[in-house]
């Protein structure tokens, strides 16, 4: 993809206001990079201290690692094998570091983004509030099997009304509300609206806000027997955790998990009119802090010298939910996964789990490789299951290289 600076872009993404094409590729590469310069944020300091450390023991044979691309054999033009550094382009790579057992053994930036830019994350936040969540329900401040209308009496009449924190960690609520982007009228769209994510649209009137556009949701079928991916369990779930701890979702993150685990750079998080944090993927932090997240996941919630997130939280988080819940969504390059506490669960042989977002954005998780890999990307579609045929071969057959090459 052409670089921003070559096409002679400034750097930072245009107001959506001015700009009708600011969403589209390859502009999407200069905003992914820039967020802050266009909608209003909220800070998550890193704190005073050191950063953790991430030693580098940069290796030369991992661009050569060969895979298949799901879908494909080797006797398949359309699908020939693929290098790693050739799945780089092909997914629209903006940066990606792999980390083996706590060193960093790869390391790649592309286009705009740099070592200390802040990219957004997209639904990888979701991972982020889940694991927080995760952590209140072991200290026993949520209680998993009680109404979300015990924390959040405000959602009584809308489609959480009669449903679980659980059903909503693990998104087996069931919504009038569909999650297509290639839906010019699906719910989405207003969701994004009230979140302040897009600009409104003339004669359109949308509720001002995350939380009264959660008030107008409605349940479309009986809850706990699907998974069905909505980014509106996120932000209900975030209104429990901040209702319990009471504080908000910035703070919640900067104080459990950027300042403990050592961040290197600040992080911010998008915010709708009424200054609240996006919890469904308004979160944007620097490559490297993100592949620190996912080293306090793969320690078992140990990093940095301390204990961040309960043992007991990731352990449960490891071993995902109901995959026959999951097999409902009709995830084709998923057979067998679940979803957990808003993690992604493989239940694959190494025991993967990972964060996802849209366009590439993603943290991946394998514990028997000792591997850790933060993404981020631009990739023109939104859906991952764009990038899934070759993100997912490559990242398992980078784990079993590293295991036979350690």
């Amino acid at each position: 993809m052409t670089a921003p600076v070559e096409l002679g872009w400034r750097m930072g993404a245009p107001r959506l206001s001015e700009d009708p094409d600011a969403w589209s590729a390859p502009r999407v590469r200069e905003r992914f990079s820039a967020l802050r310069e266009s909608e209003p944020t909220a800070q998550v300091w890193r704190g005073d201290g050191p950063a953790s450390e991430l030693p580098y023991a940069l290796r030369d044979d991992i661009d050569a690692v060969v895979f298949t691309p799901l879908g494909g054999t080797a006797s398949m033009a359309q699908m020939a094998p693929m290098t790693w550094r050739q799945s780089l382009a092909a997914n629209h790579t903006d940066g990606i570091v792999v980390l083996h057992k706590g060193r960093i053994v790869y390391e790649h930036y592309d286009g705009p983004l740099q070592p200390h830019t802040p990219h957004v994350c997209m639904s990888v936040t979701k991972s982020l509030v889940g694991t927080l969540a995760a952590a209140e329900m072991v200290a026993g401040r949520i209680d998993p099997d009680a109404l979300v209308t015990a924390y959040v009496p405000e959602l009584e009449a809308s489609a959480w009304g009669n449903a679980t924190v659980r059903q909503v960690m693990d998104m087996t609520t069931a919504l009038e509300y569909d999650e297509d982007y290639t839906r010019p009228g699906a719910e989405v769209w207003s969701y994004l609206r009230a979140a302040g994510q897009l600009p409104r649209e003339p004669g359109v009137i949308d509720p001002a806000g995350i939380r009264a556009f959660l008030c107008t949701v409605q349940r479309n079928d009986w809850h706990g027997e699907a998974f069905a991916y909505k980014t509106v369990n996120t932000e209900v779930l975030a209104w429990v955790l901040c209702n319990v701890t009471g504080q908000t979702l910035q703070q919640l993150v900067q104080e459990r998990l950027w300042r403990p685990m050592g961040a290197e750079h600040d992080a911010y998080f998008g915010v709708d009119g009424k200054r609240l944090a996006g919890a469904g993927g308004a979160f944007n932090g620097t490559l490297r802090d993100m592949a620190r997240f996912g080293e306090v996941m793969r320690g078992n919630g140990f990093f940095n010298g301390r204990q961040i997130v309960p043992e007991a939280a990731v352990a449960d988080i490891r071993q995902g939910a109901a995959p026959a819940h999951f097999a409902r969504a009709g995830y084709a390059l998923l057979k067998g996964w679940s979803y957990r506490h808003m993690w992604w669960v493989t239940h694959n042989a190494h025991g993967a789990y990972c964060a996802r977002g849209i366009h590439g954005q993603g943290i991946y998780i394998d514990p028997v490789a000792k591997m850790t890999i933060a993404r981020f990307a631009s990739h023109p579609r939104a859906g991952n299951a764009g990038l899934d045929p070759t993100t997912l071969p490559a990242y398992h057959a980078l784990a079993q290289h590293l295991l036979a090459t350690p």
